[in-house]
C-alpha cells in the first residue's frame, strides 16, 4: 500500500481529491495513509490532535536571515522508471509541476482561501459568470509579457484537446473571452463548483504552444513558464531546477536552485537518505518516524502530517440493517479510532469528524451546536443502548439480533494487499464481535472489492470522501445520487441532500455556501451516511538546517502540496552554511 511515488509537488485540489478517492498507495506525493502490523513499536510520535495532524512537536522555527540559500533537496522527480526530458505539466511523464507554471489563484489548501496569484481578483456576476482581473506586470521566463489573452489561450487549447481537460472544465464551461484586463468565463448551467478547478489549472504561453500542432505529445524542454523557476540541468539520476530571477515576486524567493533525484532504490533506501538528512524536504510515509528520522538530528528533523480526505465506515445503504439510522448510530461509537490511529496507521492520524469536513482546517464551516468538531467519543455501552432502543435485542448467548430475530453476521470487505485499511478492518472486527456481532473480514482484489461496491453487493467497506477545497465535491462524490456508483458506493439516495447540494452549485458567496454546508454537516451529524473513523495524512518531512519558514503544526499557514505558496515563505536558517563549490 505504501508505494513510493514520483516527486509532484502542487496538486491541484481536484487531483488531491482523485488521491483520496482512488484511497491508497503512499509515497512521495502524500494524501494517503499508512500501516503497521497491530501491536508493533509504534515509537515516540507526537499523537495526532487538533492542532492539525501529527507532528514533531517541539519549539518554533527560528526567523530566517534575509540571504540567499544557494540550493535545497527536495527528493524525487518524476516520468517513471526510464524518465525523458518533459516539462509539459499536462503530460502523465512530466519530470515536475509546481515550479515553472503558475494558475489565476493558489488555493491555500489548509484555510481553503484563494490567494491571488496571475489574477489579482475574481468575482460571480451570476452562477453562470465568474470574471477574473488579470496581474500586471508578469513576464514569461522568456522575457514576454504575459497577457489575458494567454489566459483565453490556453483554456480554449483545453477544448480542442479534451485529454488536457484533465479536471473536466470544459464539461460546464461554454466560453472564456478576454477584455481589456479581464477575463469572463461564462458555464453552460450553475457552475460555482468549477472555480476550484479553474482557478487551479495553470496557463501556459500562447507564443510558444500556439507552434505545436499536437500539445499532447510537446515535450516543452525550455519550460517557459511565469512561475519562480526555470529548468537548469538534468540526467536520469538528477533534475536542477533554478530560481527565476525575473520572477514577478522574485524578492521574495530566497532559494537559488532545487536539486531532485531519480528514486531507483526503492523506499527502504529513501529512508535511509531522509534519516541522514540528504533531503531538506519531502513527502513518504516512514515508518516509525521519530526514531528513523527526528532522532537523527532533533534540532533540525521534523515532520508535519496535516489530515487529508475522511476514511470512514462505508455501509450498504440498500439493505438491512444498514438502511436503518439507529443501527448506523450506534456504529459511531461503536469503534475505537483511537486504536485504529496507533495500531494501524502509527499514531499518525487523527479521529475524523461526523460532519464529512477535515479539522481543524475546516471547522469554520461546522455549525457551532455540533460539539466537539464532530468527532464522536469511542463507548460501546453508548451504542448498546442505541440499538437495543431501536430493536436490536441480545439472545443468551451475546449475539446482537437483527429485528427477524436472526444473529446478525456482517462481513466486511477490504482491499488485498492495502496493509493499513486490513489492519484498520481487524479492529474494526473485534469492536463489533466485542459487542455481540459476528463479523468476517474478506481480502479480495482491490477491483473486485470496486465491482461489488459498485453493484451493492457487500455490507461494509471503507469509504472514502471529503479532503477537498470544493465544498460541493466534499458532500457530491458520496450523498448525491447524481454521482454514480463509482463514488457513492454507499448508494445514498435523498433528495432533499439532491436539493442542498444543487442549491450549492449556486451559492456564489462564501457566507452563503456556509449556510447550505452547516446543514449538510448536520445532516451527516445526525443522519450518518457514513461513520467517518480517520483522516489520511498528507506526509511532509523538512530540515530547518538550511531553510526555515516551512508550514508545520505550529505554523499550518499551508498544507505541504501548497508549494508556491511554501517558496515565498522560506529563508535562510540561522545555522545554514553554504555548499561548497
Amino acid at each position: 500500500m505504501f508505494k513510493q511515488r514520483s516527486k509532484r509537488f502542487f496538486l491541484t485540489p481536484m487531483l488531491l481529491l482523485m488521491l483520496v478517492l482512488t484511497a491508497c498507495g503512499g509515497g512521495n506525493s502524500g494524501g494517503t495513509t499508512s500501516g503497521t502490523t497491530p501491536g508493533a513499536d509504534q515509537g515516540a510520535a507526537t499523537p495526532a490532535s487538533n492542532t492539525g495532524g501529527a507532528s514533531s512537536g517541539g519549539a518554533a522555527q527560528p526567523a530566517g536571515g534575509e540571504g540567499m540559500i544557494d540550493k535545497l533537496d527536495g527528493g524525487a522527480f518524476g516520468g517513471g522508471n526510464n524518465p525523458q526530458l518533459n516539462y509539459n505539466p499536462f503530460s502523465p511523464n512530466n519530470l515536475l509541476n509546481g515550479y515553472f507554471y503558475e494558475p489565476l489563484m493558489v488555493m491555500n489548501t489548509y484555510t481553503c482561501e484563494p490567494t491571488p496569484w496571475l489574477a489579482t481578483d475574481y468575482k460571480w456576476s451570476d452562477p453562470q459568470t465568474l470574471v477574473f482581473t488579470i496581474r500586471d506586470g508578469v513576464k514569461w521566463s522568456d522575457g514576454q509579457a504575459f497577457t489575458p489573452e494567454d489566459v483565453v489561450f490556453t483554456m480554449n487549447m483545453l477544448h480542442k484537446n479534451p485529454a488536457l481537460d484533465q479536471q473536466g472544465i470544459w464539461k460546464a464551461l461554454d466560453s472564456v473571452s478576454a477584455e481589456g484586463n479581464v477575463v469572463t468565463f461564462k458555464f453552460k448551467t450553475p457552475s460555482v463548483p468549477q472555480f476550484v478547478r479553474v482557478i487551479s489549472q495553470v496557463i501556459v504561453p500562447k507564443h510558444i504552444w500556439e507552434k505545436e500542432a499536437d500539445p499532447t505529445t510537446f515535450t516543452n524542454e525550455a519550460a517557459v513558464g511565469t512561475g519562480p523557476y526555470t529548468p537548469g540541468s538534468f540526467n536520469q539520476q538528477q533534475l536542477v531546477i533554478k530560481r527565476n530571477p525575473d520572477y514577478w515576486q522574485a524578492d521574495k524567493i530566497k532559494v537559488e536552485s532545487i536539486v531532485f533525484h531519480q528514486s531507483a532504490g526503492g523506499k527502504e533506501v529513501e529512508n535511509l537518505k531522509l534519516a541522514r538528512g540528504e533531503y531538506d524536504f519531502n513527502s513518504m510515509f516512514v515508518p516509525n518516524i521519530q526514531a528513523a528520522y527526528v532522532s537523527k538530528d532533533p534540532q533540525h528533523n521534523h515532520y508535519w502530517f496535516p489530515q487529508g480526505g475522511e476514511i470512514a465506515l462505508g455501509m450498504n445503504l440498500t439493505k438491512a440493517p444498514f438502511n436503518d439510522v439507529e443501527f448506523r448510530h450506534a456504529m459511531a461509537y461503536a469503534i475505537n479510532r483511537d486504536q485504529i490511529s496507533q495500531k494501524a496507521v502509527f499514531g499518525y492520524v487523527q479521529a475524523a469528524s461526523q460532519t464529512g469536513l477535515t479539522v481543524p482546517g475546516q471547522k469554520d464551516w461546522i455549525p457551532a451546536d455540533i460539539p466537539d468538531m464532530g468527532v464522536f467519543p469511542f463507548d460501546q455501552k453508548k451504542a448498546l443502548e442505541i440499538l437495543d432502543a431501536a430493536g436490536y435485542k441480545k439472545n443468551d448467548k451475546g449475539q446482537i439480533l437483527g429485528k427477524d430475530g436472526q444473529p446478525l453476521v456482517l462481513t466486511f470487505l477490504v482491499q488485498n494487499g492495502w496493509t493499513d485499511w486490513i489492519q484498520a478492518s481487524q479492529i474494526v472486527q473485534l469492536n463489533l464481535q466485542a459487542m455481540g456481532f459476528t463479523v468476517n473480514v474478506q481480502t479480495p482484489a482491490p477491483e473486485v472489492v470496486e465491482q461489488r461496491r459498485a453493484a451493492a453487493d457487500y455490507d461494509m467497506l471503507f469509504a472514502v470522501h471529503g479532503g477537498s477545497c470544493s465544498m460541493y465535491d466534499n458532500y457530491f462524490f458520496h450523498l448525491d445520487s447524481k454521482a454514480g456508483d463509482q463514488s457513492n458506493y454507499i448508494h445514498h439516495n435523498n433528495p432533499d441532500v439532491d436539493k442542498l447540494i444543487d442549491q450549492l452549485s449556486q451559492a456564489l458567496t462564501v457566507d452563503d455556501q456556509k449556510k447550505i454546508v452547516a446543514q449538510l454537516a448536520e445532516y451527516s451529524y445526525k443522519q450518518f451516511p457514513t461513520v467517518p473513523l480517520w483522516y489520511g495524512p498528507n506526509w511532509f518531512e523538512y530540515s530547518t538546517k538550511r531553510a526555515v519558514g516551512w508550514p508545520s503544526a505550529d505554523d499550518p499557514y499551508a498544507k505541504p502540496g501548497d508549494m508556491l505558496i511554501i517558496l515565498t515563505h522560506l529563508k535562510a536558517s540561522p545555522d545554514y552554511k553554504p555548499s561548497s563549490k
